[in-house]
């Protein structure tokens, strides 16, 4: 029978004692900062360390090699405080990156929130991250750090450059400004209805518009096709254990298609770690008279997918507890 070791979680402190004099340094090293990079699918490249930002100093400043865009790093070795979350409003607003990485030991929830806030209601031009730092050793190993991505930009495509995301709504293809004006009126139905789906965003000119279902590893989607002349809905599980989660789903998919009353297509995306849960249908988006009956069929998919889906991704069962 195989062994396994021991798998035993590290105290930051014990290993890097101060934030400025032991944990930047390291981080601002080549080889971590491309582990902290591959968590958010960006390749960067550290410019400065304490760089000075009127009489304060941000804690590393980085490029995104795709865009050449800068990075704003700010870490902290204890949980998130109001005191970090103005240093990092402070510092992007000086340095005017168009990336922002909070680094704390764990995030509350209210500073969770504020992340997603801002990535909900500030420019389409800036991008907002939370990440939790963990140490671990195995069988007294020397400890290795992982980073939990807590909060990210909606419908963060890590498969997709940063400079493709970056398109200026002034160059819009028609496409996109279908996808646009479509989503404006599909937000307003939603509020008009007072659906219990939190529009929790201003609409974009995205294929897609997604709402939060749950957990931060699940997407609850509306998905247009110009293309394929389609629209349909979606849940979508972008993470390390999205094989893991789908598969645990996929056990009473029986049970869940019953209660919704429709069969999903369930596929499984393992080059993206992702897995999908989709239903579409044959509703052309570029047919402007028919939007109201579109958007009516996504709402109630949408509404009745989070009715059912939202209690089995909650669920502690489905971490296998």
């Amino acid at each position: 029978m195989t062994e396994l070791g021991n798998l035993e979680r590290i105290s930051l402190r014990g290993v890097w004692a101060t934030e400025d004099g032991h944990f930047t340094p390291w981080l601002a090293k080549a080889d971590n900062i491309v582990v902290l990079g591959n968590a958010i699918n960006l390749t960067l490249v550290v410019e400065d360390v304490e760089h000075f930002v009127g009489a304060y100093r941000a804690d590393i400043i980085c490029r995104n090699t795709s865009d050449e865009s800068l990075v704003l790093v700010e870490n902290q070795l204890t949980k998130s405080d109001h005191k970090h979350l103005g240093q990092i409003l402070t510092y992007a607003a000086g340095t005017k990156a168009k990336t922002v990485i909070w680094i704390a030991e764990k995030f509350t929830d209210e500073h969770r929130e504020a992340i997603d806030w801002l990535n909900n209601n500030t420019s389409d031009g800036v991008d907002f991250f939370g990440l939790e730092i963990e140490l671990w050793s195995i069988d007294g190993s020397v400890p290795a750090p992982k980073f939990n991505v807590v909060s990210e930009p909606n419908e963060w495509l890590r498969s997709v450059s940063r400079a493709a995301k970056r398109i200026s709504e002034t160059s819009l293809t028609d496409t996109r400004d279908l996808y646009l004006r479509y989503w404006t009126q599909f937000q307003d139905l939603l509020e008009r209805r007072q659906s219990p789906l939190s529009p929790g965003r201003k609409p974009r000119p995205d294929h897609c518009y997604a709402f939060k279902i749950g957990r931060s590893e699940f997407e609850l989607r509306a998905i247009l096709s110009a293309r394929e002349s389609k629209i349909g809905v979606d849940i979508r599980i972008h993470t390390e254990k999205a094989a893991r989660y789908f598969n645990v789903l996929l056990n009473f998919r029986d049970e869940i298609e019953q209660e919704i009353g429709e069969e999903f297509d369930w596929e499984e995306l393992p080059e993206q770690n992702a897995s999908r849960i989709m239903l579409f249908s044959d509703q052309d988006p570029k047919d402007e008279a028919a939007w109201v009956l579109q958007q009516s069929w996504l709402i109630e998919k949408l509404e009745k997918m989070k009715e059912v889906f939202e209690p089995w991704i909650k669920s502690p069962s489905l971490d296998g507890q």
